[in-house]
């Protein structure tokens, strides 16, 4: 919820080229209001999801007509849009699974005049599957490699790829909480979205304690596949686990809650990727330079590095996913893939809504 990122991709057989990018950032009051929200369901009226699905959309088709005009590109150069949306709610193992992604197509493919692929989660959870993580896909057409590599997204949740090039296969799950616990601290103590350069972090002492007790948690022992978001991570979970001990240094309460995102991704790539080569990490998490340091010293045998050392931008790999997953849809081929989200099948991923293109 720190931005909105569009990114303007030409896409071929083989190749995604990033033409430009750009992050929009919610409007203060939209973004309070998503973030007040997610982390508290039972204040979400319909008339106030009506409002904010609305808001979304526009400012979704804003953030599209921005990075084309940078781009001096028009609509009509411009195959389709594809829009994940703002996820407010995921559920994927409620007794009747559900998904809520927040943001009208309608209103994105009316005011780009582009044709708009949207809803992307619900065909797979239809399907018995979890819906997420879905950027598996296109990790494995982006970043294949002779070796074995797992590609690390750390957004609000972190989720790993791991390609294993000797047999195809391809395995993906969200390991737990990437930013948000810890933005959800900054924004309390600090007034701050988030830990620049996990700067904050870095000043803090890690309490084993909590930190052991954290990790106790039954989401980290599931085996894949599997997907998590804030209806489970939330301030409630992280209250519990404070309620007991002494007090706490808001710092080490922060510094502890770095460590947990982490180890929770060190164990994952341990138990599932302990071979392999690299761990390529984009997201607004390759930015926490503390977060990075932490999960090298728990992965000696491993590089961390940045997805710009395979050639594309970390931050834009998001973007460019849901590109490619719109371009998929298009062509009606399948954008899911079975061993990573748990559907029954490969399922053709989307709805299409119609621009004036």
């Amino acid at each position: 919820m720190d931005g909105i990122d569009a990114a303007l991709v030409d896409l071929d057989h083989t190749r995604c080229r990033i033409i430009a990018a750009k992050t929009c950032p919610y409007a203060p009051e939209l973004r309070d209001t998503l973030f007040h929200l997610s982390r508290n369901p039972e204040e979400c009226t319909i008339d106030e999801v009506g409002r904010i699905d609305h808001w979304i959309a526009e400012s979704f088709r804003d953030a599209a007509l921005a990075v084309m005009r940078d781009a001096g590109v028009t609509a009509d150069a411009v195959t389709a849009l594809g829009s994940h949306g703002q996820t407010l709610r995921h559920k994927p193992r409620a007794a009747r699974p559900f998904t809520i992604q927040l943001g009208d197509p309608n209103i994105i493919a009316a005011g780009t005049g582009i044709t708009t692929v949207a809803d992307f989660r619900r065909r797979d959870l239809a399907e018995g599957g979890e819906g997420a993580p879905l950027a598996p896909a296109f990790h494995a057409w982006a970043f294949s490699s002779p070796a074995k590599r797992v590609i690390l997204n750390i957004g609000g949740f972190a989720n790993v790829t791991v390609l294993n090039s000797a047999n195809n296969g391809i395995s993906g799950f969200d390991t737990g909480p990437g930013n948000s616990l810890m933005d959800t601290w900054c924004q309390l103590h600090k007034g701050k979205a988030y830990d620049e350069d996990g700067r904050w972090a870095s000043s803090g002492v890690v309490d084993s304690r909590l930190l052991n007790q954290m990790l106790g948690d039954d989401y980290f022992a599931l085996p894949p596949p599997k997907s998590t978001g804030f209806e489970y991570f939330d301030n409630a979970w992280l209250a519990r686990h404070l309620e007991d001990g002494p007090a706490r240094r808001a710092d080490d309460v922060l510094a502890t809650l770095c460590d947990l995102t982490a180890c929770t991704i060190a164990d994952a790539i341990d138990t599932y990727a302990a071979d392999a080569r690299d761990v390529l990490v984009c997201g607004g998490g390759v930015h926490n330079q503390h977060l990075l340091r932490r999960l090298q010293d728990k992965l000696p045998h491993q590089v961390v590095a940045s997805t710009a050392t395979a050639g594309v931008e970390p931050d834009w790999i998001e973007a460019a996913a849901f590109a490619w997953l719109a371009a998929r849809r298009l062509a009606d081929l399948p954008g899911n893939i079975p061993a990573v989200t748990g559907a029954r099948v490969p399922a053709i991923l989307g709805g299409v809504f119609s621009g004036r293109n």
